[in-house]
């Protein structure tokens, strides 16, 4: 079993059979996706209450899930609450007390490819046609915002989302400084949120203000879920695990520049002579070498 494979969580076990569950059951599912892993970690009695169900449903959707029983489906959620928290040095000595014999190009692109496969099955494309929609909007302010790590997602985003279109804002100070910008933020404005595991709390309270004032939330995070999606309207889980004490962003990316390239078109009208006079400036200003 790849390392994408292996990796594949409760949530998109629930998500993937929705259709498939009883109307007690989807009300047992949505309770244990608000507040996903830790909703499902209590005694089954607990859960059962808080989502108004009988504990024979509870019973009953786990194994529909493919487990056993109920303790062997809490013993998964432990397992997948553990990989969230983990740390560079732990996710190190993870992989490499398992490493298949060969070289790290062959190994890494192998869990690349299946990071990828994986996150693409379990993505609607009503859902990614609707968050296109949204940001190709321009009565819409686009937000976006990213963490310690994933700065780098959001900056690329910003990069290509502002020649595309006017009307989108890149936070660039810290927690201090995003009250400025939630100062701006009016109803029916997108917030696009980068935050993969280990999340971080400033993002989640940023998040809640951002839909407090009605902004429309676009997450990117990783299979297990940032604790923002409980406040988004869309949500795109790439798988990041790679022989490594690192993630991988390749499958985000490959998200975020297929999502260039469908805004770009939707617009296509307004975007090309914006598009062009961008290119002006850059020839006025001789930003760039020309070889002609």
């Amino acid at each position: 079993m790849g390392l994408a494979e292996e990796f594949e969580t409760i949530a998109d076990r629930l998500h993937a059979r929705l259709d498939s569950l009883t109307r007690a059951e989807r009300q047992l599912a949505d309770t244990i996706l608000q507040n996903y892993p830790v909703s499902g970690l209590r005694s089954i009695t607990a859960v059962a209450l808080t989502a108004e169900v009988s504990t024979p449903t509870v019973a009953r959707m786990v194994q529909k899930l493919g487990y056993k029983g109920f303790p062997d489906f809490q013993q998964e959620l432990r397992r997948e609450l553990e990989a969230k928290i983990t740390g560079p040095i732990a996710k190190h000595d993870i992989w490499a007390g398992r490493a298949p014999e060969g070289h790290i190009l062959n190994r890494f692109t192998e869990a690349v490819i299946g990071n990828i496969r994986q996150t693409l099955a379990h993505i609607e494309t009503e859902t990614f046609d609707a968050t296109c929609a949204l940001l190709a909007d321009r009565d819409r302010v686009i937000n976006i915002v990213g963490g310690r790590v994933t700065r780098s997602l959001a900056d690329y985003l910003f990069v290509h989302m502002q020649m595309i279109r006017g009307g989108v804002v890149n936070f660039q100070s810290g927690a201090s400084g995003w009250p400025h910008y939630l100062l701006d933020m009016k109803d029916g404005d997108v917030l696009i949120v980068f935050d993969m595991r280990r999340y971080e709390n400033s993002t989640l309270k940023l998040a809640e203000l951002a839909q407090s004032r009605g902004a429309a939330i676009v997450l990117f995070t990783d299979q297990w879920r940032s604790p923002v999606a409980r406040f988004a309207r869309h949500c795109f889980n790439s798988r990041i695990v790679v022989p490594s004490a690192w993630d991988s962003s390749v499958a985000t990316v490959l998200l975020l520049e297929t999502m260039i390239s469908a805004v770009q078109e939707l617009n296509w009208d307004e975007t090309r002579p914006r598009m062009e006079e961008l290119e002006e400036m850059f020839n006025q200003t001789r930003s760039f070498r020309k070889f002609t």
